[in-house]
């Protein structure tokens, strides 16, 4: 007998935000979740438990994330807040030249050409280093057992996992031979319901956890990832792998109405939520449902993205600093662009973006905002043999015009889409919140932000209001949910409205706040996904 389900829900569901006091996981996946929660009521902390759910993320939910791809955090502790940049860097030998002699004028997406140095092993194992109170093996160990005994697949990863399937099935000049053999072994991509497992992820899971990452950095699996690279032609070597260094960050911030907002500093695009609310924070907003304030947002959001794609790349190598980007003088400057019609916008001169995100919280007070991606769904499609590893494609976002400040070379860090947030005020942890979906991720943040602080919503109904995303030159795709009238405005104010019936285009959020005077947690998930808040 067929199991009984629908494609969709046919009734809004208005869901109301979580609340605990002990401790709270909030993901996209509710295994994951869980498994956060397993690790705290074992003694481990907030950052143990982060660990552990990123883990299993990438066995549950593998059509967004995986061990081959990058990773940022932001943790809160003992009374201060500390930025990882958990990054990689792409082969030292790689340079445009040597692209175009293998026949590309631009990065493609598949394939080794946009295989970066993976940074998520060594960030889980940094992680548990610096603050863990459990040993790296302890936090794994769930993700292990899943990988290993297998978990059944839900209904919006069913859909994606069958999209990547079809696609690659498509695509025509590439090797996905380990992809298919690892992710669709029965010749076809896994079912609602269906039990889904991979004994090499538990394997390559165990020897990280086992060596502190080191394995997939000097060891055995270091050996693999270099030899398929070899074979294929690919640019990515042992040395490079080698190299790679997660990197302790300071965090950047603007204050936005008594509350400061924090970001991790490029490469990571993070700076364009915070120049967009530098400019937001010049008018009063009180009404969420106007028109009015969707055109100052939409076209705050347009010029703060035309600075972040003319400026942002490893932060040495930037032409401006944070500091100027983020200058006062400098959003009002921008600020002042804006008119009652919708314009095209155009970088500034300061000087005259496939990802799962997570929270956690403990009843100690540490928080982290934690999230990671192989960028494209499966990544770059290329899964080395014999460890379940799906390579990431974050090179992709490498320009190969000369001039551009994010120019492909050897041994450099990419602009990065996926950006962790984290609210405080007055110097102490409101908590952490992301929405992640590449491009959509800052204006995901600005959103958020403003329904929480502008529009007083609880942490379910930050998330859950309908949702806009500019994509280039006047055009705005909002959500099928958003108020029909207000369009209609936007589009006689000059936009180019269109309404997209997806709603994972518009990607997908966690927020937990923690109530400063009583230590309560309340927390929201993604109604997008299979979000799920665990709590004790």
């Amino acid at each position: 007998m067929e199991q009984i389900h629908q494609k969709f829900n046919p009734y809004a569901i208005a869901r109301e935000s979580i609340y605990a006091k002990k401790g709270m996981v909030a993901t996209s996946q509710p295994l994951a979740a869980e498994a956060g929660l397993e690790i705290l009521k074992k003694g481990g902390n907030a950052i143990d438990a982060a660990i552990a759910t990123a883990a299993c993320l990438t066995v549950v939910e593998p059509t967004s994330n995986g061990i081959g791809g990058d990773a940022f955090a932001l943790v809160w502790t003992k009374g201060e807040l500390h930025g990882l940049n958990g990054s990689g860097r792409s082969p030292e030998h790689i340079s445009i030249e040597a692209v175009k002699e293998k026949g590309y004028d631009t990065i493609p997406p598949f394939g080794w050409i946009p295989v970066t140095v993976p940074g998520v092993p060594k960030a889980w194992a940094e992680l548990s280093r610096r603050f863990g109170k459990l040993s790296l093996k302890e936090t794994l160990q769930p993700a292990i057992e899943y990988a290993r005994e297998g978990f059944p697949i839900s209904p919006i990863l069913a859909r994606f996992w069958k999209k990547a399937y079809q696609m690659y099935q498509k695509e025509e000049g590439y090797d996905f031979a380990a992809w298919f053999e690892t992710f669709a072994p029965d010749g076809r991509a896994p079912k609602v319901g269906e039990i889904w497992k991979s004994a090499d992820h538990a394997a390559t899971l165990e020897a990280i956890a086992e060596t502190d990452a080191a394995s997939f950095y000097e060891g055995e699996l270091a050996d693999k990832i270099a030899r398929a690279s070899e074979e294929a032609g690919g640019f990515l070597t042992k040395t490079d792998l080698e190299k790679h260094e997660t990197e302790w960050v300071a965090p950047i911030k603007v204050n936005y109405r008594g509350y400061d907002v924090w970001e991790i500093p490029p490469n990571g695009q993070g700076i364009i939520a915070l120049k967009a609310l530098n400019i937001l924070k010049g008018y009063s907003m009180t009404a969420k449902e106007s028109v009015d304030t969707y055109h100052k947002q939409m076209e705050a959001m347009k010029l703060a993205f035309e600075d972040g794609k003319r400026h942002i790349t490893e932060e040495i190598q930037m032409r401006y600093t944070t500091k100027q980007l983020l200058s006062e003088e400098y959003a009002a400057s921008r600020r002042a662009l804006i008119g009652e019609e919708a314009i095209l916008p155009n970088a500034g001169d300061p000087a005259g973006s496939g990802t799962v995100y997570l929270a956690t919280a403990d009843e100690e007070g540490n928080m982290v905002s934690f999230i990671q991606s192989n960028y494209k769904g499966f990544g770059s499609g290329v899964v080395i043999p014999g460890t379940g590893i799906a390579m990431q494609n974050r090179g992709w976002d490498f320009s190969m015009d000369e001039t551009h400040v994010n120019v492909l070379a050897g041994g450099k860090r990419t602009y990065h889409t996926i950006i962790p947030g984290f609210i405080t005020k007055n110097n102490v942890a409101i908590g952490p919140f992301g929405v992640m979906g590449g491009f959509m991720q800052p204006q995901g943040h600005v959103q958020v932000v403003m329904n929480t602080i502008d529009f007083g919503l609880h942490p379910q109904a930050a998330l859950d209001a309908p949702r806009w995303q500019w994509l280039k030159e006047k055009r705005i795709e909002v959500e099928h949910r958003f108020p029909y009238t207000i369009a209609q405005e936007l589009r006689q104010k000059g936009h180019d409205i269109h309404i997209q019936l997806e709603p994972n285009s518009f990607g997908r959020g966690q927020i937990i706040w923690r109530n400063p005077e009583t230590g309560v947690l309340s927390g929201g998930t993604e109604s997008r996904a299979d979000g799920h808040i665990a709590v004790w």
